[in-house]
């Protein structure tokens, strides 16, 4: 099956009839609740403290219920008027927007105490018009979500990658923009269940932060202690008992010559 992505801008594609299977569908309902667990979960929010958060890409508002839920309040974005609709059908307690998330989000600066997004972000890796630009809607996004973060809090974003030019897409236009964090792997070996976080951190990284981040240690070649002298005093002895001719040692063996003509 085609990914959705690649069908049609999301505004269009999820229209009237898409909208109605997020209210009728027990599947959805669960997988949305789950995932939006999940992202909360590793959002690590203060114990018995109510939050102000952010919904990017809210849709019928699933995950809002989830957030409510758990006492927090929440500003919810989405860019399809369809699935908002559905979201004001159900009664959700969020606030509701009509936002394309690649044009940037025109908030108050360090007002949110963090933001959770399910299976949005990746949408805005596509040009569905020739005047959109991958990169720059990126740092827009990026940009704009750092801003209105109080400084430590954290965005966890579930996305569905399409190769892992697209992870290190998401990745690079988060650090430019400022975050810390990396990329968490729920049920790795799992073709089916593998599931994908971006856990980013508004600023640098705290040391009792507990996210870990994916990166690629080069393996740097230790220096030797073992002295060139030691190994040619062992080499000698060997032969020795293997009854072989071998000069005697002196202060001068193994000692580095300096190269010098005479």
């Amino acid at each position: 099956m085609s990914r959705p992505e690649y069908l049609a801008p999301p505004e269009i594609y999820y229209n009237d009839q898409e909208a109605k299977k997020y209210l009728t569908s027990t599947r959805m309902n669960e997988i949305q609740r789950s995932l939006t667990e999940r992202a909360l979960e590793l959002l690590c929010l203060p114990a018995d403290q109510k939050c102000l958060l952010l919904d990017l890409g809210c849709g019928s508002g699933l995950s809002g219920d989830v957030i409510t839920e758990n006492g927090h309040e929440w500003v919810g974005f989405d860019i399809s008027q369809a699935m908002l609709d559905a979201a004001c059908t159900r009664d959700v307690e969020g606030d509701l927007v009509l936002l394309d998330l690649g044009q940037g989000l025109a908030l108050r600066t360090g007002t949110f105490d963090g933001a959770i997004s399910v299976s949005a972000i990746q949408w805005l890796c596509n040009a569905d018009k020739t005047c959109d630009e991958p990169r720059k809607r990126l740092a827009v996004f990026f940009s704009t979500l750092y801003a209105c973060l109080i400084r430590g809090a954290r965005a966890v974003l579930q996305f569905y990658p399409d190769s892992s030019d697209q992870i290190d897409l998401l990745l690079g236009a988060a650090r430019k923009a400022g975050f810390s964090g990396g990329l968490v792997v729920d049920f790795p070996n799992s073709t089916r269940a593998k599931k994908y976080y971006l856990c980013l951190t508004a600023g640098p990284p705290s040391i009792s932060s507990g996210l870990v981040e994916d990166k690629k240690t080069k393996h740097r070649k230790t220096k030797n202690t073992v002295s060139l002298r030691s190994k040619i005093l062992a080499k000698k002895e060997r032969q020795r008992r293997q009854g072989r001719q071998v000069r005697p040692d002196s202060k001068y063996t193994g000692r580095k010559r300096s190269g010098k003509l005479r």
